[in-house]
């Protein structure tokens, strides 16, 4: 605790929608420098086969929290919504994986926004940092922590962790892994960022890469790659856009895989058998596929799929 008088805390809004940004919000919520005034989160939205309308992760943990005023702009640059956001009077806003551009008038605030983004910035900016490195088998990652300007993850550096890599990490597993670490970083960060000790840095200017939002196309198995290529694929599109194989005009989706040695007969492209299970043939090696998920079933073994496969 610092022993600050409760008007000197920092009127702060809090912007995120997904999970990564949990542990965030509550070290946010339970700070000593920080009044958390608001919480801007997208709307509820219909989820599941019966279309139950479903608040974010961060709109039902703002609840839990006992925060009072949450906002659900459908666009947060509507001038509707930024006059909803500055009526609140923050000094600072705080994002986590949130999904919109910040309009410039909740940048220029006078702390600022910090954005806390889970990638080694420059490396892997924009909308999907974890996938492109599980699927790129980096070493390392990083979680960041910068402030925010007009470019899409273009602002200068406040503090950074790095993070190594065993190389068998899953997308969901991970993202967990560093929402925790991004909370501690934003956790040590704001007092000195607060009393104006810790300076923004400009990003390198090399090594810069763009990240995309994933499509559902983007989990197709290409037998022309090779399977250590397509085994960090399985890993990196857990649980969207999710890793398959078009099979009899079907789809397989493959929720864990291996890699082995190719065989002198393997074709890329051909179905094989690796011991009891079922593996791709590829440019280089096999993608022994461990775990599936059939059209219209519930998810098996490989090697369980490869016995109801033959009896067909």
């Amino acid at each position: 605790m610092t022993g600050r008088p409760a008007d000197e805390r920092v009127r702060t809004v809090y912007l995120g929608s997904g999970s990564f940004g949990l542990p965030a919000l509550r070290r946010l919520a339970a700070h000593p420098r920080i009044n958390l005034v608001g919480v801007v989160t997208a709307p509820a939205r219909p989820v599941g086969r019966h279309r139950v309308l479903t608040p974010t992760p961060v709109a039902a943990l703002a609840a839990e929290l006992g925060i009072a005023c949450v906002l659900t702009p459908e666009r947060l640059r509507a001038p509707e919504a930024v006059a909803s956001v500055l009526a609140l009077d923050p000094g600072l806003a705080v994002l986590a994986d949130y999904g919109q551009i910040v309009p410039p008038a909740l940048l220029d605030l006078p702390h600022g926004a910090l954005n806390l983004h889970p990638s080694l910035l420059p490396r892997w900016r924009g909308a999907s940092p974890i996938p492109a490195t599980i699927a790129a088998g980096d070493p390392a990652t990083a979680v960041t922590l910068m402030r925010m300007d007009a470019g899409l993850d273009t602002g200068p550096l406040v503090a950074q962790e790095p993070v190594a890599l065993a190389g068998d990490e899953a997308a969901p597993a991970l993202e967990e892994r560093l929402a925790e670490l991004a909370a501690g970083l934003l956790d040590r960060s704001l007092g000195p960022w607060l009393d104006g000790a810790l300076p923004a840095v400009p990003q390198p200017p090399d090594g810069v890469i763009l990240t995309r939002q994933l499509r559902r196309e983007d989990g197709l198995l290409d037998p022309a790659r090779t399977a250590a290529e397509l085994e960090r694929l399985v890993r990196a599109y857990q649980p969207w856009p999710s890793t398959y194989l078009e099979l009899d005009g079907e789809r397989l989706v493959v929720t864990a895989a291996r890699v082995a040695s190719a065989q002198p007969t393997d074709a890329p492209g051909r179905l094989v058998h690796e011991g009891d299970l079922p593996a791709l043939a590829t440019a280089d090696g096999r993608l022994v596929l461990q775990a599936v998920t059939p059209p219209g079933k519930r998810p098996m073994s490989g090697a369980d799929w490869l016995r109801g496969h033959r009896s067909r």
